[in-house]
């Protein structure tokens, strides 16, 4: 890499990494946050679905204005704006003022990644696309070692309200280098933002959201409750429709013409879906169920994260010159039998028999799956709107966590114990499983090149 690729693939890490570090620190601050302020799993379904509802229809947004404003511009403000809703968190004094906090922190996070995978998809093509993503994956999965470990300490130590706080120097680092690299913020002429499909998305997203994480205090039958569910069905639905007809939509649904498009990200909503499920139910249940202090539960997941680190970059090398379809559909079947490997988990709990071999098997298969999926579904599409395309495919990864979090009550019920974690670990499982399965059937590898010194040249030819 000459020096401008290695700080576009640098600065596209670092801002990754800030909303990364967050998702990881959050988990596990989650039962500390519901001591301290009250309102119980309600509460820490918020605390996570909150950041999700806008981080998700925003996400959506965020091409549009890169177009209006510029790219480096849009991944300035969201850096300065997660850092500003970061402080907001962590001085919260009532549930109410933390998840108003966490849902502004989504608008600036909906300017991050989407932005930061755009830089490297525009930068680095083929196989070197390929090898870019995988670093950029293992990289980035450092803040899964760092969130948990860090913001166990000082949940332990300190206060749960200093974890939101671990992200400000990345985001500093990375406003220098933005400064560093030089790169122009180029505008698009009559670039347009569709506010309304923006307020749409919204409204579809948190009106079913709400309905599912407040109905098993209220029941179904209530008007607060059904009410929203329907209203923000038909919002989706126009939302949808809005797409279909505009001019200039900000999810061009042409884009699932395409074959790995779409069957990626089908593969994306079931993978990341069971991500969010069992990473959930897994840092709770340790600290409320199994007495483990928060620095411990977050140490628990870090052989995935080490295993992740190890083998991303080799993965995506390996499947920039064999092609996505085998990693992706054994990647996922792996990783779902190391979710059923977790359900050894008692009450007599014993981490080095009961959760560590599930925890590592679970690990290898997400290993073998990100790097591919990511390269696939990107890949597919051309340059010019690898931006759209990664908001599109990081908009379906933060609405699957975000509904299947909604969704909690009905798969756990009031309180997370034993019996809810097993039931949650067997979702995920099935989850996965499917995507595996969706991935065998839909991905078609791309036509493969040949690596001089490496691969033969073709035998010509007889006539």
């Amino acid at each position: 890499m000459n020096r401008t690729e290695r700080l576009v693939l640098t600065v596209a890490v670092l801002a990754s990494f800030v909303a990364f570090l967050d998702g990881t620190v959050v988990n596990v601050a989650l039962p500390a946050i519901s001591e301290e302020i009250g309102g119980g799993l309600a509460v820490q379904q918020w605390t996570v679905d909150a950041y999700l509802i806008t981080l998700g229809a925003l996400i959506l947004v965020a091409g549009s204005l890169s177009d209006l404003l510029g790219r480096v511009a849009i991944l300035r403000i969201g850096l300065i704006g997660f850092a500003l809703t970061s402080v907001a968190i962590a001085i919260a004094m009532d549930p109410v003022t933390l998840i108003v906090a966490r849902a502004l922190q989504g608008v600036a996070g909906a300017l991050l990644v989407p932005s930061s995978l755009a830089l490297i998809t525009s930068t680095f093509r083929g196989q070197a696309q390929g090898r870019a993503i995988g670093v950029w994956t293992s990289l980035t999965s450092v803040a899964m070692i760092a969130g948990p470990l860090i913001g166990g300490l000082f949940v332990d130590l300190l206060s749960w309200r200093f974890v939101f706080l671990i992200n400000i120097v990345p985001i500093a680092v990375t406003l220098w280098l933005l400064v560093k690299l030089g790169v122009r913020n180029e505008r698009r002429p009559g670039a347009k933002v569709d506010y309304l499909g923006a307020a749409l998305c919204t409204l579809g997203l948190g009106g079913p959201v709400f309905a599912l994480i407040e109905e098993p205090n209220l029941g179904f039958g209530h008007p607060a409750i059904w009410l929203p569910f329907v209203l923000g069905i038909l919002a989706f639905a126009a939302f949808l429709w809005r797409q279909a007809t505009a001019r200039e939509p900000m999810m061009p649904l042409d884009l699932f013409r395409v074959r790995n498009f779409w069957a990626g990200n089908i593969a994306t909503a079931l993978i990341y879906a069971a991500l969010s499920l069992s990473s959930f139910v897994l840092v709770v249940w340790l600290q409320e169920g199994a007495g483990l202090p928060a620095t411990l539960a977050g140490l628990a997941l870090i052989p995935t994260t080490i295993i992740l680190i190890l083998l991303s970059s080799r993965i995506g090398a390996l499947a920039g010159r064999i092609g996505p379809r085998l990693f992706m559909t054994v990647g996922p079947i792996v990783a779902g039998i190391g979710a059923l490997m977790q359900q050894l988990v008692s009450e007599d709990f014993d981490y080095w028999t009961q959760a560590l071999p599930g925890i590592a098997v679970f690990g290898l298969g997400i290993a073998i799956t990100v790097s591919p999926l990511t390269s696939a579904i990107l890949g597919s599409i051309e340059a010019e709107r690898s931006g759209i395309a990664s908001a599109v495919n990081n908009a379906v990864s933060r609405v699957a966590g975000l509904l299947v979090i909604a969704m909690l009550g009905l798969i756990v019920g009031d309180t997370l114990d034993l019996e809810g974690l097993r039931r949650a670990l067997a979702i995920s499982a099935l989850l996965l499983i499917g995507g595996g399965l969706v991935s065998f059937a839909g991905i078609r590898n791309p036509p493969r090149t040949l690596v001089p010194g490496v691969d033969a040249e073709p035998a010509p030819v007889s006539r």
